[in-house]
């Protein structure tokens, strides 16, 4: 098998200035990849930019042999999202693979979340993935081929204190994936979600002195490196990973996952229909056992990371 299993393909990475997206933009790259690094390079919170730190990325790549561009543009408008597509089209003449990466942070508890808030997390991570995604899709259905890897979060698959706007956009981007994989199946085209585990910046912002939990929580994710969910992520984008489409994958350290997607677990009926009554001395009681309880993603992954 060969070692470099993106060779010659383009490749987009958004939010690629650092953390994950970094380490899978100069995995790919070693990969054999054309690599366009994307990063407004703003704040943990979306404000302000800074083309240094992809720059930074598309240097060290060069360093080491590897071909890479710059693109600042920002995900969470049409426009960028054709800039960026643009970038990629004129540097390298195609595009293969979309790696969805870019995210900002938030985080309040709900009934302290401002429209603004909510408005602003939501627009870079789920509008985000449609505009960079649906830009691509045109050249993806007149290449009958094509790459589409997306970044979720345990935030919305399981449950965070604090993320309501995080944990919305990140199930929506589940639902997107899935709705591409189906639509654009017969173009050759898949459509697979990752939910990282890792000690990123924006990971560093998430507030934990006060409960222990929480605590707990982020101590976990400080043993866990960015590093580790790229070689997945690039996997997913390369043709190794042929016939895997519309699935969730998580990484946390050596561990990778396959999350489960809802489906009915158990059932009643009544021939004569509903009523108040018989749902609450009926329905309630058959399902009541069945029911998931109220956890959060540090409940269920809650054993030291592997």
């Amino acid at each position: 098998m060969s070692s470099a299993a993106l060779d010659g393909r383009a490749v987009i990475v958004t939010g690629a200035g650092r953390g994950i997206g970094r380490e899978i933009a100069m995995l790919a790259a070693a990969q054999g990849a054309h690599v366009v690094v994307n990063d407004l390079g703003g704040t943990a919170d979306g404000t302000g930019s800074d083309e240094a730190p992809a720059e930074a990325v598309v240097r060290e790549i060069r360093s080491r042999g590897g071909s890479a561009v710059v693109n600042a543009d920002s995900v969470a408008s049409s426009d960028g999202a054709e800039a960026l597509l643009a970038t990629c089209l004129d540097s390298f003449g195609r595009v293969d693979a979309v790696i969805n990466n870019a995210g900002i942070l938030r985080d309040k508890i709900f009934h302290q979340m401002s429209a603004e808030d909510f408005d602003s997390v939501v627009r870079v991570h789920l509008f985000g993935t449609f505009y960079v995604s649906r830009a691509a899709a045109t050249h993806f259905r007149r290449q009958s081929g094509g790459v589409f890897v997306h970044f979720t979060s345990t935030s919305g698959l399981v449950g965070n204190l604090g993320q309501a706007n995080y944990a919305a956009a990140k199930m929506g981007i589940v639902g997107l994936s899935k709705s591409i994989a189906l639509d654009m199946a017969r173009y050759g085209v898949r459509s697979n979600c990752i939910a990282p585990f890792a000690w990123t910046r924006l990971a560093a912002t998430i507030p934990g002195e006060d409960d222990p939990r929480e605590r707990q929580r982020v101590e976990r994710m400080r043993a866990m490196s960015a590093e580790k969910v790229a070689p997945l992520a690039v996997f997913l984008a390369s043709h190794l990973s042929e016939g895997v489409t519309a699935q969730v994958f998580g990484v946390r350290q050596n561990e990778v996952f396959l999350f489960s997607q809802p489906r009915p677990i158990r059932s009643v009926h009544r021939s004569d229909g509903w009523d108040m009554a018989s749902l609450h001395d009926v329905m309630l009681p058959a399902l009541r056992s069945s029911f998931l309880p109220l956890d959060r993603s540090p409940d269920v992954f809650s054993w030291d990371p592997i």
